[in-house]
């Protein structure tokens, strides 16, 4: 009776670490770890604590910026929406990730982008600013980081990018909260910024500024109608 064989191929040396690596390193997927994408011919396993300690570090910077710029520790805290805080967090994780030792209105743009659903990441597409154009503005104007000189995890923010943050505070666009669009047009408002700098250079100017200002009163009326 005739029987059925299985060849065994021999293992390629350039698969030779990888099975070793996997046999010795089992990919775990239980809820809470996430397995990235091969680098080379080692797998990266990092688990989403690590996103959760840089997102709690990002909101707890949130506490330290000031309520207005007089400083009246009276006032209640401001409210900022989730897109916002999102964006601040995406934005200090591009800092990272392009070895800046701190935050700037630059690095706030691509966060802005990064997040993606706001109003004003909309209106930056429709204008032609991407993600992609930035970064290349950023290296342009910037250079890049010092890959030898590791960057904090949560980069503190410059100068230029506080004084945005304290425009959009004490702005709201009478919302009531934080949002991604008052970010967007504190970063404009800071005129030597690095971020004001390559929004000018991408096309953005005060008209559009205004615009997308009305825009967001246009909503929120409307949202009053309704609500009427």
């Amino acid at each position: 009776m005739a029987t059925n064989t299985i060849s065994l191929l021999p293992i390629p040396p350039c698969c030779r670490k990888t099975q070793s690596y996997l046999l010795s390193h089992p990919p775990n997927l239980k809820p809470g770890v996430l397995v990235t994408s091969f680098a080379g011919t080692k797998l990266s396993i990092r688990p989403t604590s690590h996103l959760r300690r840089s997102t709690a570090a990002a909101l707890a910077g949130l506490s330290r910026l000031p309520t207005s710029k007089q400083g009246d520790s009276s006032e209640e805290p401001p409210k900022w929406s989730a897109r916002a805080i999102k964006a601040l967090v995406m934005g200090e994780l591009e800092a990272h990730k392009l070895c800046y030792r701190q935050t700037g209105t630059e690095s706030l743009l691509l966060g802005i982008l990064v997040e993606g659903t706001s109003l004003a990441a909309k209106s930056l597409r429709a204008n032609g600013i991407t993600i992609f154009k930035v970064q290349d503005e950023i290296v342009k104007l910037l250079g890049k980081g010092n890959l030898f000189n590791r960057s904090p995890s949560t980069p503190p923010l410059t100068k230029p990018a506080q004084m945005a943050l304290d425009w959009a505070v004490d702005e709201k666009l009478k919302s009531g909260e934080i949002t991604v669009t008052c970010m967007l047009l504190g970063i404009w408002s800071v005129k030597e910024s690095a971020g004001h700098r390559i929004m000018a250079t991408l096309g953005f100017d005060d008209e559009k500024a205004k615009e997308l200002a009305e825009s967001v009163s246009s909503i929120l009326r409307l949202a009053s109608d309704l609500a009427s």
